[in-house]
This record gives structure tokens, C-alpha cells and sequence, in this order.
């Protein structure tokens, strides 16, 4: 993108200059107070270099002028209540275009525009990076000696990687999406016969060449060569490259530094000694009281998420766990997933039809004698159930129960005792410094345990989803009474409101692929539930349609506004292309975008 500080970035109608206002908005090095605007000059030299690179950070979440849902570096709008793991949540009236698309009515107005936000967001991501790749070009042949190598490598590999990312983000959505390097020129290319995924690997290869081992100055969340590394493994898998992807990964798991966090619940925490832990591969460095005056470099795109009014958040009772979620994370005798029973027949083991969905009414702590799997209550809250350290979650912090369920979201919500609320902003209470995963450790593991599935070696699977297994039963929801009883051991008599299990595959047991294959699929559901993976886990293992469907027939007896629901088909495997960028993308009055077939 030659010469982008004097021309109009014009994917998305978003003008877009380097001088621009970036709120560098992150904890560790991503912790700056807001700047205001610089001329191009000012920018060429080291420290514009590095503001730049921060300003394609901060892009990993909502950067002002975009909507809450499509800004949000969770995909929870698009990923989560497009499936069988949320609804939208709150009332009928509020957000009718998050109520299309749980309907799967993807092609109306109100839903065109939100595909079109997404766009423009990911793809200011993409500016950004090529931006700073830009500059730093122009700094090193006009100021040799002004960046060092070793930074000006780093630096490099930092904004190739998150240009990887970006467009990754936009090809699971979209699939057919041009792709942008610091070399073009011209803002209208055609998605037609683009290479995304070789773009993704060249990107993500150079980056792991250039990268540190370790983040560059020691500053937590910087991309190093074992992130992109473990990007690269990624993207492989969805694109179905297990091969590819097994080799890659398996140079993360046994080599890399990456490592499960002791307790599941550490994963998401507002307790600053535990931000950018070993599981950490990909966050947005969520920075709250940083000087910000309103909040604004908070968990942004999460901010809706929080039970609402009669809750000590106050607000706004967004993107509920569905019953069919709650279902799931019940367990046999054994301790293993309920839905495992009866055998595995590939596609439809999981079928929401089936026996281990039963249960329509609400699923609250007065049934204790139920076991289920502890991970349950870190993804949900139940009524009756302790609420991290905020007390038991109680029927008056839903927004509306006959229309949103009963479940409150968890994951992306605060401690009490962390100090990790904002103290400025709308709706303060629902701000908070709480990392904003995009890409974490137990992903990675359980992509490798699919890839050894897929390409032959089942069994090498099992410990890998065992040892996933064994985290989660470490600890459960405790009373919550202060930090040392937020999480306590699964039999501790505190527990009143649960029976926890977790139990272990046996030895042999994944020598059956099918049954394997369900298994892997399983646990991620389980250990990834509402962080914004399910939709694309669906499109790219080829099932969407029957897990769709069988939902629908379900849940509509469950939430009424589901009866509206679109039959989902093939054409559900990606995204419409927003019209308004169809448009936008006329040369001599045709357009080079091309819409997505069935849309």
C-alpha cells in the first residue's frame, strides 16, 4: 500500500492515515497513554515505527467507529450465537440484527451491514500492518542506524503476523477475500482466484523467520516465532492440511513454551499476576484505568456480555450459553461426556435430538446430584451457583428469561477481588482488563490431537485430550467467599450446588476413528464454549448443516423466536461479501468483488 499517508483507504469507506489517533490500548508494551495526531514526518523515525505497530495491535479488538459485535476480537457475534453454543441473549428489541443472525437470515439488510463492519474492522487491521511495514521501510533507507536490525527484523515479522491474522479472521469468515501487502497500490482487488491460504503460510513463514524465541524487550504479548509458528499450525488445520498441520504443531507442543495453565479458571481472570500466562499465544492485552477517559481500551468488544440489571454489573445480559450448551457439559458415571454414550457415528454423534439433550427446563444448583463436568460452571452462570466471587447468580440478573434463557456469560467477566474494573465509562461496571483470548495453548493441543486423528494415529490423540481432561478437574467453582475460594478442588465440601466429574479415556478406547474423532470434538466444545470457535469448528469439519438443523428442531421448543430460523445449506459455509463493498469495488462499471456462491 504505497504512499497510504496521502490516500484514502477506501476497503470499507474507512479513512484511514498513519497520522491518525490511535489509543495504544494494552497492558505491558501496549500500555501508552492516548496520542493525538502526528504528520507523516514526525512519524518517520523509531518511535513512529513502534506507535504504529501498536495502533495494528490495538486493531485486535473494537479501535473506535465500529460496532460492539463486530468489533469484538472474540467472534462471539459471529461465531458463537450463529450456533448451537449461545443465543443472542437480552430482549426481543434490543439488537434485532444479533436476532438475524441466530435466525440464520443472513441476506437481510440489518445483517449485511453487521458482515460489513466485520469487514472494515479486519480489514483496518490489515492497513495498519502493512502500514507499519511501510514506514519502517521508509525509516531504514532514509535513517540507516536509527533501528537496529534485530528491532527492525522483529518489528517486521510483528506486523506480517498480524496481517496473517487479519485476513485468516476474514478468510474463515468470508472465504473469498482479496489479500493486501505493503506493495499494492490499489485498494480494488478481486476475490476471485486469490490464493489466501498460500498468502497466510508466506506470511506467517517470513514472520517466524524474522521473530524472536521470546517477545522482543521482554514485553508480554508481542508476536514471537513460537506464535507464529502455532498460527501457522492453524491455519493448516483449517484448511484441512492435517499433515501439514501435525508437523508444525507437534514442533509447538514438544518444543515450544507454551504450557496449560495449572487451573482452568486462570485462563480468564482479571487478577493482574496472572495476565499473559503459559497459555497465552494470542490475546487482546485488555488495559482498563490506563488513563483512557472512557474506557475505551477495556474488553470493549466484550462489554454487552455481563449479566444485567439486578446483577452488580448493572448491564447488558448479551450472549447467554443456550440449553443446549448447558446439556453438554453433563457426564456419565465415569466422568466422561454424556453425549459419548451410545457409540460414535461421525457426523451425528452429537445430535441435539438425542438423549443427552433432554432436558428443556432450566438446569439451576438445586440439582446437585446431576454430574457434569466442572468447566460448566467457568463458561455459564447458574442460578444458585457462586458467580466467580460475586456472589450466587440469582434469577433477577437476567434481562429477560423467557426470551434469552436463564444462563448468564462467565468467561469474560471480572473477579471482584482482582481490581480489574474500569472506574471510567458507560456502564463502568462491564469494563475490565481481562485478556481477550484469540488464540490459546489448549486450542492449539487439541489441534494436534485432531490432526493425529485425521492422519492416522488416533490413539496419540487420547493423551492429549486426557491431559486437557486432567487441567479441567483440577479445581471447580468454589463459594467465592475471597481469591482462595474461587476455585477450590472438585470434592470439597463447600461444594453444595454441583456434583463435579472428570473422567479419563481409557487406553485403547480412541482406536475406533469415529469414536475418536467425536471425542476431540467433543472436548473442544467443552473447553472452548462461547470463545468464539464453534461456527467455523462446524464449517470446516463439513457438518454444519446436520448440527444446525438438529438444533433448531430442538431449541425452537426451548426459545420461541427460533421458529423464525432459517433452514441452514450450503451456502451457510461463508459469509456473504457485505453488498456495500460489492459496490465499492467497481472498475469500468463492474464490480471485482464477487458475491459468495448461494448469497
Amino acid at each position: 500500500m504505497k504512499n497510504i499517508m496521502k490516500r484514502k483507504f477506501w476497503i470499507g469507506t474507512v479513512v484511514v492515515l498513519i497520522a491518525g489517533t490511535f489509543l495504544y490500548g494494552c497492558e505491558d508494551f501496549l500500555n501508552q497513554p492516548p496520542q493525538g495526531s502526528l504528520d507523516a514526518n514526525t512519524l518517520a523515525n523509531a518511535s513512529g515505527v513502534e506507535a504504529t505497530l501498536i495502533a495494528a495491535y490495538r486493531a485486535l479488538d473494537n479501535p473506535n467507529g465500529f460496532s460492539l459485535q463486530a468489533g469484538a476480537a472474540s467472534n462471539w457475534a459471529f461465531s458463537s450465537i450463529t450456533t448451537d453454543d449461545a443465543y443472542k441473549g437480552t430482549e426481543a428489541t434490543d439488537d434485532a440484527v444479533g436476532t438475524q443472525m441466530e435466525q440464520y437470515n443472513w441476506s437481510t439488510g440489518g445483517a449485511d451491514g453487521r458482515f460489513n463492519d466485520t469487514w472494515r474492522k479486519q480489514f483496518e487491521g490489515v492497513n495498519r500492518a502493512n502500514s507499519a511495514i511501510q514506514l519502517l521501510d521508509q525509516v531504514l533507507n532514509n535513517q540507516p542506524g536509527e533501528i537496529s536490525d534485530a528491532d527492525a527484523n522483529s518489528i517486521r515479522g510483528e506486523a506480517l503476523f498480524l496481517r496473517a491474522h487479519y485476513h485468516f479472521d476474514l478468510w474463515q469468515k468470508f472465504e473469498n477475500i482479496p489479500y493486501y501487502t505493503e506493495e499494492d497500490d490499489s485498494f480494488v482487488k478481486t476475490n476471485e482466484g486469490v490464493d489466501v491460504v498460500g498468502n497466510l503460510v508466506s506470511d506467517l513463514e517470513q514472520a517466524i523467520s524474522l521473530l524472536p524465541d521470546s517477545p522482543r524487550n521482554g514485553e508480554a504479548g508481542r508476536a514471537t516465532s513460537w506464535s507464529a509458528k502455532a498460527y501457522l499450525g492453524t491455519v493448516y488445520t483449517w484448511n484441512g492440511d492435517y499433515a501439514a498441520a501435525r508437523t508444525v504443531l507437534e514442533d509447538v507442543v514438544n518444543n515450544g513454551p507454551f504450557a496449560l495453565e495449572e487451573n482452568y479458571h486462570h485462563v480468564w481472570t482479571g487478577f493482574s499476576d496472572l495476565y499473559n500466562g503459559p497459555e497465552t499465544i494470542l490475546a487482546y492485552q485488555a488495559s482498563s484505568n490506563d488513563g483512557e477517559p472512557n474506557g475505551n481500551n477495556a474488553n470493549f468488544g466484550e462489554r454487552l456480555n455481563f449479566p444485567h440489571s439486578g446483577s452488580p454489573f448493572g448491564c447488558c445480559g448479551f450472549h447467554q450459553g443456550s440449553q443446549n450448551l448447558v446439556n453438554f457439559f453433563k457426564v456419565d458415571g465415569s466422568g466422561l461426556p454424556l453425549a459419548m454414550a451410545g457409540g460414535a457415528d461421525g457426523l451425528t454423534v452429537f445430535d441435539a435430538t438425542r438423549a443427552w439433550n433432554a432436558q428443556d427446563e432450566e438446569f439451576d444448583g438445586t440439582q446437585n446430584t446431576v454430574p457434569v463436568d466442572p468447566r460448566i460452571d467457568w463458561t455459564v452462570g447458574r442460578d444458585g451457583v457462586p458467580y466467580k466471587d460475586w456472589g450466587p447468580h440469582e434469577e433477577g440478573w437476567i434481562r429477560q428469561p423467557s426470551f434469552g434463557g436463564p444462563y448468564s456469560p462467565k468467561k469474560n467477566v471480572h473477579e471482584q477481588a482482582s481490581d480489574a474494573q474500569s472506574n471510567v465509562g458507560w456502564v463502568n461496571t462491564q469494563l475490565n482488563s481481562v485478556k481477550i483470548h484469540i488464540l490459546r495453548y489448549a486450542d492449539v493441543m487439541l489441534q494436534l490431537a485432531e490432526a493425529y486423528v485425521e492422519t492416522g494415529s488416533p490413539e496419540l490423540a487420547r493423551p492429549i485430550v486426557n491431559e486437557i481432561r486432567m487441567r479441567a478437574g483440577v479445581a471447580a467453582q468454589g463459594p467465592g467467599s475471597d481469591r482462595s475460594t474461587i476455585a477450590v478442588p472438585l470434592d470439597d465440601p463447600s461444594i453444595t450446588w454441583a456434583n463435579y466429574q472428570v473422567g479419563m479415556y481409557p487406553a485403547g478406547s480412541f482406536s475406533d476413528v469415529n469414536y475418536a474423532r467425536a471425542a476431540v470434538r467433543a472436548e473442544r466444545r467443552l473447553e472452548l464454549g462461547m470463545e468464539g470457535t464453534r461456527l467455523f469448528d462446524l464449517q470446516r469439519w463439513g457438518i454444519l448443516e446436520p448440527t444446525l438443523n438438529n438444533y433448531i428442531s430442538v431449541e425452537q421448543n426451548r426459545r420461541e423466536y427460533l421458529t423464525a430460523s432459517a433452514q441452514v445449506t450450503e451456502r451457510y459455509y461463508r459469509f456473504p461479501i457485505p453488498s456495500v463493498q460489492i459496490e465499492l469495488s467497481q472498475q469500468d462499471g463492474a464490480s471485482t468483488l464477487i458475491q459468495n456462491p448461494g448469497w
